[in-house]
Formats: C-alpha cells, sequence, structure tokens
C-alpha cells in the first residue's frame, strides 16, 4: 500500500524559537509543504494535463517573508495560514457571550479580522508525525487577544490522494471558536486567476455593510454576479457594477453552502487543465478572489468556515465551545485534471 512521505528540516527561527517545514508527498501525486509557524501551506506541488508539476499555491520562499508580513502595519494577507480563534471578522471588536461582554483587538477599521493582530496565524505550534502526515497543537491561554477560556487546538494535514485538513478544539471556559485555512490558490502557477472557472454549491450568500460584516439576511445568489452554481469564470463579473463588489474590490463574501450538494467549491485552470474540488463539513464558505494582494488577483481562498460575525448573529450558526464539547470539522481538497469544470 502506497504511503505518504514525511520529511521534516529546520527552516529559519522566529521569536528565538526554531520553525520546521514539514515536507508531505505522495508518488506520482501532489506534494504538500507545512509549516509548524503559523500552521502555514507554505507549497503544494501538482502535475498538469501532461504531468508537468508545478507550485498551485502562494507562499513566500523564507520564514522572513511570513514573519515580515505579520509585523503591525503590514498589509496581513495571511498566505497558508491557519485562522484562529475566529475566522473573518467581528463587528466592533466586540461580542457577548452568556450575559458577558467581551472585547477583541480591532485590526481592520473598527472590526476584528481573523484572530486579532496576534493570531493563530503569528504562532509556532507543536507538530507530531501521524499516519500520512503531521498534526499541530498550540494552546491558547485564556484572555488571549481577548478571548474567553483555555482553547486547545489541534490541526491534522495528512494527504492521500487528496488533501486532508482536520480541525479540533477543547475549552476550559465558554468561547467561541471559528477556524479556517487561508491558501490562496492559482492552478496555472503564476499570473492572474480570472480565468479559471469556478464552481461554488451555495444558493444564498451574505451581503455586507461597507465594513464587510453581514447585514440583514443571506439573499439569493440568483441573478446576481454571486452565483456561481453554474460554472463561470472568476474575472467575468468581479468588476461587474454591482454595490456589493464594489464594497470590497471583487469578491470578498461568505456562501451559505447547500446542504446534500456533491462538493462545496471547484475551480478548473484551461491552460493546464488543473482541477480543484473541495469538500468541507462547515456550514459557509468564504470566496475572496485576491482583491488586495501585492497582484490584484493573483490568487483566490476558498476559506470553509462558520459565518462572519456569527457571535453577534444569534440568527447564524452558533460558534459557541463550552466546556466538555469537542469543536471538529473538517476539509478536504482534491487535484486533478480534466478537458472542462464538471458541471455536477
Amino acid at each position: 500500500m502506497t504511503r505518504t512521505e514525511l520529511t521534516r528540516e529546520l527552516f529559519g527561527r522566529a521569536g528565538g524559537t526554531d520553525v520546521h517545514r514539514y515536507t508531505l508527498s505522495r508518488p506520482g501525486g501532489l506534494t504538500v509543504r507545512v509549516l509548524d509557524y503559523g500552521g502555514v501551506i507554505q507549497s503544494v506541488e501538482a502535475p498538469d494535463r501532461s504531468g508537468r508539476r508545478a507550485d498551485v499555491v502562494l507562499g513566500y520562499p523564507d520564514l522572513d517573508g511570513y514573519v515580515a508580513n505579520n509585523r503591525p502595519g503590514a498589509p496581513r494577507v495571511f498566505l497558508g495560514a491557519v485562522i484562529g480563534r475566529f475566522a473573518n471578522r467581528i463587528a466592533g471588536g466586540a461580542f457577548t457571550l452568556d450575559g458577558v461582554l467581551h472585547r477583541v483587538p480591532v485590526n481592520d477599521g473598527k472590526n476584528s479580522l481573523h484572530g486579532g493582530p496576534e493570531g493563530f496565524d503569528t504562532r509556532v505550534w507543536s507538530a507530531t508525525p501521524v499516519r500520512d502526515g503531521v498534526r499541530l497543537k498550540l494552546v491558547s491561554p485564556d484572555g488571549d487577544q481577548g478571548y474567553p477560556g483555555r482553547l486547545t487546538a489541534e490541526v491534522t494535514y495528512r494527504l492521500d490522494s487528496r488533501l486532508h485538513i482536520t480541525y479540533r478544539a477543547t475549552t476550559d471556559a465558554p468561547t467561541v471558536v471559528n477556524l479556517t485555512n487561508h491558501t490562496y490558490w492559482n492552478l496555472a502557477g503564476g499570473g492572474t486567476v480570472h480565468d479559471h472557472t469556478l464552481s461554488i454549491a451555495g444558493s444564498s450568500y451574505c451581503p455586507t455593510d461597507e465594513d464587510l460584516i453581514p447585514a440583514g439576511d443571506p439573499a439569493p445568489v440568483e441573478g446576481t454576479p454571486f452565483d456561481f452554481r453554474v460554472p463561470t469564470p472568476i474575472g467575468a463579473r468581479v468588476s461587474a457594477p454591482d454595490p456589493q463588489l464594489a464594497i470590497g474590490g471583487g469578491y470578498d463574501h461568505n456562501w451559505v453552502l447547500d446542504e446534500g450538494a456533491p462538493f462545496a467549491a471547484r475551480a478548473w485552470e484551461p491552460t493546464s487543465g488543473r482541477l480543484l474540488t473541495m469538500w468541507t463539513t462547515e456550514p459557509g464558505l468564504q470566496f475572496y478572489s485576491g482583491n488586495y494582494l501585492g497582484s490584484p488577483g493573483a490568487g483566490f481562498a476558498l476559506e470553509a468556515q462558520h459565518f462572519p460575525d456569527s457571535p453577534n448573529r444569534p440568527d447564524f450558526p452558533s460558534t459557541v465551545l463550552r466546556p466538555g464539547e469537542v469543536y471538529h470539522q473538517e476539509t478536504v481538497f482534491e487535484l486533478t485534471t480534466a478537458e472542462e469544470l464538471p458541471t455536477v
């Protein structure tokens, strides 16, 4: 039986702590490189329809790039990182849980984004090899970035014919948690992603206010530039005269995933023929079209998660975790090739 090969190497030092890179590889299949700094997926090498291999995610070549991007004032883009404690935005940097007001740092205008300025993407995780992969662990103390409870989080990257990302967390006091991975994909290995054809199994999405906080109820995608139920190039409508697209300079919204759909999202790049298929146990998918990368449109992110600002929206699926409960979710990515994007 084919097994995933796992190797470990020193990648640098951050804050006086050694950082390692773990390489997961399958003969003839994917090669995935993961850092214990930020839980980052640094690279994913995949063959095209002719067998030529290329790195299909955005990443820095060395640790200095990641550390510099996480410094105060840097235009943080979260390349490949694990996001926590709370992925996406919390309005006003505050939420109430069990009648107690909690304030978390604001780092996106007046809102908190991706766990705050010192979120999980800035930490060095402990790493343990497991069958076909590596498990990362981080203990976030009570009060970390304003969040209540001592949270123990684990993220496992496992590679067989697919890349599996499994998340697990427990707490000693009521808290909120929403973890995701922030990998940017470019299936061509370079250039823009606007000619990538995308399909999202979501019949509704969350319109936002000018601060990208969900406003009102989820709205149907029917008749809008947000309808990716039929495969559509990312660039076909990214600049359409739509008020929602104008807010974020393109797509940066949460789709409500359809229950029972055969996948969460698919993307296909015509030149290479690479086909990315994604499945997740999460109820939402944040599609970001890379609007504010150094080179706009250089990559796109598919962030499986709960909805933005859920701690302030009791009508959204709950992100509350209590002692004795286990937070668990899994997202799976498969890279194959095809002559066109399948319609089902």
